[in-house]
């Protein structure tokens, strides 16, 4: 059992977690997730550690209520515990040599880029960050990427915060201008980093994409986050889970992981309905 020692709402559907699990939070570094079940009876569901403090022994996690497993574990408070909490997982995200950096981070996916923005920032190199959001309700972690950032473009879509628009307008205000990165690491809505990967294509800029939101099983077992990359010409399948979760976005076939993607909306759906109306009757 793994203790959860806060709990942070960040806006009206993404909450933060800290859980108190020393030998996860020893050894995982930024881009790598775990895997938890809320009780003994619960699915498994891979969550990215969105940071860690090695010294009290605990792991960040940031997630959106979206199914049954996050709508059960968004009624978890401060003092409860959870079953089971395994990682770290995954391939770290690679920053050796980066110097200068532009994140783009989208929705809760920005829960994601934080710790490789904190991690690059720690390493001397120069971030930019680019996070964007629907609207201003749905912002997160806005003081957390001032910190670590040495510049900060917060895009709203509808004006509400910061600058009216997506990600990808200030991104391509930069490249434009001359702007050079080593690296461009985009982690939000897979249409989002099929177009961030466009934006930055005519510009020559590498750019990691980091695929967690295909993510299911967390094992490479189920087959959900398998993924059809275009090496040199030739098409090549991998597992999100085991092989990433990045990779580089110019060999992602966005098309195919947005179609697979939506196959399971409206299970979600389904659970999320299900686990909601159980508080209910638990309430009444």
């Amino acid at each position: 059992m793994y203790k959860i020692l806060d709990k942070k709402v960040l806006n009206p559907t993404v909450i933060q977690l800290q859980i108190e699990a020393p030998l996860v939070a020893n050894k995982a570094r930024p881009g790598q997730f775990i895997i938890l079940r809320v009780d003994e009876n619960g699915e498994r569901i891979p969550l990215t550690v969105a940071g860690v403090n090695k010294e009290n022994g605990t792991v960040k996690i940031i997630f959106q209520v979206v199914g049954g497993t996050t709508e059960k574990l968004a009624h978890k408070e401060a003092g409860e515990y959870i079953q089971d909490f395994v990682g770290p997982l995954g391939v770290a995200t690679h920053l050796d040599g980066l110097k200068k950096v532009c994140i783009v981070g989208g929705g809760v996916g920005c829960a994601i880029a934080m710790p490789i923005a904190e991690a690059l920032h720690e390493m001397g190199a120069d971030v930019t960050s680019i996070i964007g959001f629907r609207n201003k309700d749905l912002l997160i972690l806005e003081d957390e990427f001032k910190a670590c950032s040495n510049t900060l473009r917060i895009m709203t879509d509808d004006g509400s915060y910061g600058e009216h628009g997506n990600v990808t307008v200030p991104l391509k205000e930069m490249l434009e201008a001359g702007e050079k990165f080593d690296m461009i690491i985009t982690i939000g809505p897979l249409i989002m980093m099929k177009f961030v990967v466009l934006t930055a294509k005519p510009y020559g800029t590498p750019v990691t994409a980091s695929m967690n939101p295909i993510m299911i099983d967390g094992t490479g077992m189920c087959g959900g986050c398998r993924l059809t990359l275009n090496v040199d010409g030739k098409k090549v399948t991998k597992f999100a889970c085991v092989d990433g979760p990045d990779f580089n976005g110019y060999e992602i076939d966005f098309d195919e992981a947005m179609s697979r993607g939506r196959m399971y909306a409206d299970f979600e759906r389904h659970a999320h309905t299900e686990a909601c109306n159980l508080f209910k009757k638990e309430v009444q």
